[in-house]
């Protein structure tokens, strides 16, 4: 099988570098017993990026390997040190580059050297238990997960930048006479279809520096896939000007320069685009009597229609200089009302669904499905085995108003509520009852919100209730007390492990003392 040395089609798949996860760690020094939180931050995940280099001249790099991964960004770790982030992979590609998405639709357009585009957008890292410290949550038990990097498939695809385009039938002298104006040097032969890549050649007329470019010959049907169809006919597309190579000496029956330029215009106005393109015609093969007598013959019907004809010889060097000079004389032309393209750096960023609200509910078979960017990045940070990083995500969701909605639209306690990506989905009992942004005083890594058991919540409602009968003389916390003194005649309730008098207190030396060693002294 024959390794391709010129690519111009590809398809990558990309994978940015996941974030690093932040880490839940206190701090524990001698002569420090309240060091407190100290956990970094994960680091941020590598990104792909594609960036344009005037040295490369084919994507056969990615031919053999589509497959693309960044670097993941490193977990942190206690004393506030945070991870490292991930390298950026950063892909060459040849000026020109068409970048697309799977489905064909554009995205950009790299065009002049040192331009970048960030394809694949690294994942943040994770926030460590330091930087989640408030006032009510001062020593919190968990950190936040690092967030995935993009994934993506896009497609490339080359469109060489040239400022003349020489187009024309097969074995016309295309080649020969690229490589008689430049220092090009592409493979030249006595049969058709020599030329099966496109190739570029820097010519010089007075001050003036072009580039051309030479494609693969077209013959009539070329638009239904014959010979080798239009695929190479992009790379003229950014052309100013194109050059109609024209053989005076071909020796195939029927065939004349008049009717050889028909055919070649009406490929190009199937394959469209080029109408507006200046056009030069180009005799070739003068050298030889009998195109030379064809030549006189054509010549000036030609510059009837209104065109620009040259007769010259890719051999002999005849009407070269003239013909290099006209196309010069375009380049500048175009050059003047053509803006001057610096090199800028584009970042590939998903469409907001709606910019004026941060989710959106919708009622399913499944359930609620909340649908947006917040929910569902919290809930990719959120490590599911921790109670109390559960806990932490219940109070953002609240925060954002998503408890709020779910009730307005009819949601009772037990529905599904659903948030994440169809194929990524967390499903959450919808439990209107949990309280947000109350003090957490649970041990770390848990939150008795989410425990059924709850004798903080009962004894605020008891004391709620109460106080609708409470007399005049009576403050909220006459009436707190009046009923942990109830409480206390009842006796202990050893079912919630609490002793009645509060939420966290207990009887010294009884058994839910933790000092008690199991004694009756």
């Amino acid at each position: 099988m024959a390794i391709p040395t010129f690519v111009d089609q590809v398809t990558l798949h990309l994978a940015a570098g996941r974030g690093g996860n932040g880490v839940a760690s206190v701090k524990r020094e001698k002569f420090k017993p309240l060091g407190g939180p100290d956990g970094g931050n994960g680091g941020q995940g590598g990104s792909i990026i594609l960036q344009v280099d005037t040295s490369v001249t084919t994507l056969v790099d990615y031919h053999h390997s589509p497959k693309r991964r960044a670097d993941n960004g490193g977990q942190g770790a206690g004393d506030h040190k945070n991870g490292g982030n991930g390298k950026d992979l950063v892909l060459v590609v040849p000026d020109g580059t068409l970048v697309k998405d799977a489905d064909g639709n554009e995205l950009a357009d790299l065009v002049g050297h040192g331009t970048t585009m960030v394809v694949a957008q690294g994942g943040r890292g994770g926030l460590g238990n330091a930087a989640l410290a408030s006032s009510k949550r001062k020593a919190p038990g968990f950190a936040l997960l690092g967030e995935p990097g993009d994934e993506l498939v896009v497609r490339l695809e080359l469109k060489v930048v040239a400022d003349i385009g020489l187009v024309g039938f097969p074995s016309a002298g295309k080649s020969s006479l690229i490589a008689a104006i430049s220092r090009a040097r592409p493979k030249i032969a006595d049969y058709p279809f020599t030329t099966l890549i496109p190739n570029l050649g820097v010519v010089t007329a007075g001050e003036t520096t072009f580039v051309v470019a030479d494609v693969p010959g077209l013959i009539e049907g070329a638009a239904e896939g014959r010979g080798l169809g239009h695929d190479f006919l992009r790379h003229i597309e950014r052309c100013a000007a194109l050059v109609h190579v024209v053989d005076t000496a071909s020796i195939e029956p029927g065939r004349n320069p008049l009717d050889d330029l028909e055919v070649i215009e009406g490929e190009l106005a199937r394959y469209g685009g080029l109408e507006d393109r200046p056009r030069l015609v180009a005799l070739n093969k003068v050298d030889v009597p009998d195109g030379q007598d064809i030549a006189d013959m054509v010549v000036e019907e030609l510059r009837g229609r209104g065109m620009r004809v040259f007769e010259v010889s890719a051999a002999s060097g005849a009407g070269l200089r003239e013909l290099t000079f006209a196309m010069a004389e375009i380049v500048v032309a175009s050059r003047e009302v053509a803006p001057d393209a610096a090199p800028e750096r584009i970042v590939l960023r998903p469409k907001a669904v709606d910019a004026s609200d941060d989710f959106e509910v919708v009622r399913t078979d499944d359930g609620w499905r909340v649908r947006g960017t917040k929910p569902e990045r919290w809930v990719r940070q959120t490590d599911f085995s921790n109670e109390e990083a559960v806990g932490f995500l219940a109070d953002r969701l609240n925060r954002l108003g998503v408890e709020i909605k779910l009730a307005r639209m009819g949601a009772e306690e037990g529905d599904a509520v659903i948030i994440g990506p169809e194929n990524n989905s967390v499903v959450f009992d919808f439990k209107p009852s949990i309280e947000a942004g109350a003090e957490m005083l649970g041990r770390r890594g848990e939150d008795e919100r989410l425990r059924e058991n709850r004798p903080a919540r009962e004894r605020r409602r008891d004391i709620a209730e109460a106080m609708e009968t409470k007399s005049e003389e009576e403050a909220r916390a006459d009436v707190a007390r009046r009923l942990d003194e109830e409480r206390k005649k009842k006796g202990p309730n050893r079912s919630s492990g609490s002793s009645g008098v509060g939420p966290m207190s207990y009887e010294i030396g009884s058994k839910d003392d933790p000092d008690w060693d199991g004694s009756d002294d």
